[in-house]
């Protein structure tokens, strides 16, 4: 059992360093950023407890699959199986535990971490056997692909704006407009076979212009619910709202072109430290954009031409 966590913990590292993160780094931002959020979410709604709940019982639920667990029973015996799957679900459900302790959310945190350990006497399917549709056409694979995969996202978002229109907490509308923006950021961490980039017939700013305009248009077309109830109910805070708003543009499109300044490979550690800073210090982006813009045209020159 010793040896299956060791793995666990190596292979989690392996992801790290593969994504270009200093392990150091690496888990100093996890630690930041779970925090960050979670004191984010208990500063502003009064149902924090609950999201913070389903949030660590959805993360505790992947490892029920059971394909995972019937990999496991071939390998260990009943006894050593039900207490690995207590204790890995008990180990997941520490930092929400431990947070809502901090909290003095005294019950939750018991409940919690009570569901968590019934969680590990079951077993279900985590995989779906259809496709999911999405609003998008076949050509931009990242809305595409993405969508699939974190579809459940824009109804809790939505949710939470309807709960922000209730409690009249302009703030947790924002955070569900930030969700989204963020989620979409994400669909631009994988890199594309380079055959896909060369298909287009297009010279690299006419590329670049195009992916940034459909990135444009699909987060429009994901945020405009949130837009147009936050813009009815606050009225007074739509300036705001469109500073946030045009400010998820603004990283939508340097994530884009941060993705192509070192193409075809990945983004690396120093991109990723540039993207992190100007997220701490937005007018670097006056400074980081144009400085993606030129590489990218470079490494898009040698697969791309006028």
């Amino acid at each position: 059992m010793k040896a299956y966590f060791l793995l666990q913990f190596k292979m989690g590292n392996r992801r790290m360093i593969d994504f270009g993160l200093p392990l150091l780094i690496g888990y100093a931002l996890l630690i930041c950023a779970f925090l960050l959020f979670s004191n984010y979410l208990f500063e502003n709604t009064e149902f924090a407890t609950y999201i913070y709940g389903l949030a660590a019982l959805s993360m505790v639920s992947k490892f029920s699959a059971y394909e995972r667990n019937d990999f496991l029973k071939s390998i260990f015996n009943r006894t050593n199986y039900k207490k690995l799957r207590l204790l890995e679900n008990s180990i997941c459900c520490i930092p929400f535990t431990l947070f809502l302790l901090y909290q003095k959310q005294f019950i939750f945190a018991i409940l919690l971490h009570v569901f968590a350990m019934l969680l590990a006497l079951l077993q279900f399917s985590t995989t779906f056997n259809f496709t999911i549709p999405t609003p998008f056409g076949k050509t931009p694979f990242e809305f595409t692909v993405g969508f699939r995969k974190t579809f459940y996202v824009f109804p809790i978002a939505y949710v939470l704006t309807y709960i922000s229109i209730l409690v009249g907490n302009f703030n947790i509308g924002v955070f569900a407009m930030l969700l989204i923006g963020m989620v979409c950021f994400s669909y631009y961490s994988k890199m594309e076979n380079e055959y896909f980039v060369w298909n287009f017939n297009l010279s690299p700013k006419e590329f670049l212009l195009q992916k940034i305009k459909t990135c444009f248009s699909f987060f429009t077309f994901l945020s405009l619910p949130i837009l147009i109830a936050l813009s009815v109910s606050f009225l007074g805070e739509i300036e705001i709202l469109i500073i946030f708003f045009l400010l998820c543009y603004t990283y939508l499109a340097t994530m884009i072109l941060a993705k192509y300044s070192d193409f075809p490979n990945e983004i690396n550690i120093s991109q990723g430290i540039l993207i992190a800073m100007s997220f701490m210090f937005p007018p670097m982006l006056f400074i980081i954009i144009p400085y993606f813009y030129s590489r990218s045209i470079k490494k898009l020159n040698t697969v791309l031409h006028d």
